[in-house]
């Protein structure tokens, strides 16, 4: 069974990602503890849920309310306008996790204290249909129990993990934080190639969707690495063995070309958070 919390979750921004964050706790009862939801816009679909209590504002949360856990899911532009109203809840039985990215556990003892137990994540898009992958960093003062929590939450929206080097968190936001996009971008590709190969482009575009959706589902229900289900899929004197050819060129190649990018996206990640 699910271990659930025993004092209740403040979650502050209810949008997409908190949403399917809050959905995903709902769902397995992790939050059994009562949730207040802190949204201006309303809570969406979550007012009037049971256990869920929506307020527009921190000054609707009440002092003495003991939260277990606060989970900060607004934009990074908005949290030095909100934190210092949640830092009364700081101490060692409250655990703050923040995904916004670029906010470093520093900014964060900053603005709650340096005795604030606190968790970073980067988690992905995906997480929005629960089939994200979310990477977590702990500061010294969670203790094992909290960061066992704080991977709990994160699992509502799919795979979670943890590093204790927070500089990783830069690469993280970089492959699996931006990694989306590569993927979408070689989705957008492929269709325009096969358009100009001749298909139809809504076909070209179905084709390219599907084939790359299924070949990661394959990936995942597969004990063997991507480079062996690569090889498993590429005929010698094949046709895939032509397109390879190009895609694998030294020098100007897809595995040079993601690397660079991986690397670029680390280093404006560590800019921002800087």
């Amino acid at each position: 069974m699910t271990e659930t919390l025993t004092r209740p979750l403040i979650l502050i921004g209810c949008g997409k990602m908190g949403g399917a964050m809050l959905n995903g706790w709902l769902e397995s009862g992790i939050a059994a503890g009562g949730v207040y939801v802190v949204d201006p816009m309303g809570g969406g679909p979550f007012k009037g849920r049971a256990g869920v209590t929506v307020v527009a504002g921190a000054d609707e949360v009440p002092d003495d309310l003991d939260p277990e856990v606060i989970v900060l899911a607004v934009k990074p532009q908005q949290m030095d306008a909100l934190l210092a109203d949640y830092r009364r809840f700081t101490g060692p039985s409250c655990l703050f996790v923040s995904i916004a990215a670029g906010k470093t556990i520093g900014y964060f003892e900053k603005h709650l204290g340096a005795d604030a137990a606190i968790v970073r994540a980067m988690p992905n898009t995906p997480a929005a249909i629960g089939q994200g992958i979310t990477v977590a960093c702990p500061n010294g003062n969670a203790d094992e129990g909290q960061v066992a929590l704080a991977e709990r939450l994160l699992r509502a929206v799919g795979e979670a993990a943890s590093v204790t080097d927070e500089a990783l968190i830069d690469a993280v936001t970089a492959l699996s934080g931006g990694g989306p996009a590569y993927t979408f971008l070689l989705m957008e590709c492929m269709a325009k190639a096969g358009a100009a190969a001749g298909l139809p482009e809504d076909l070209a575009a179905r084709l390219a969707l599907v084939t790359v959706a299924g070949a990661g589902q394959l990936a995942l229900a597969s004990d063997e690495p991507p480079a062996k289900l690569r090889e498993n899929v590429t005929s010698p004197g094949g046709t895939t063995l032509e397109a390879l050819k190009v895609l694998m060129r030294d020098g100007d190649g897809l595995p040079d070309l993601m690397v660079e990018a991986i690397a670029a996206a680390t280093r404006r990640s560590k800019e921002l958070g800087g």
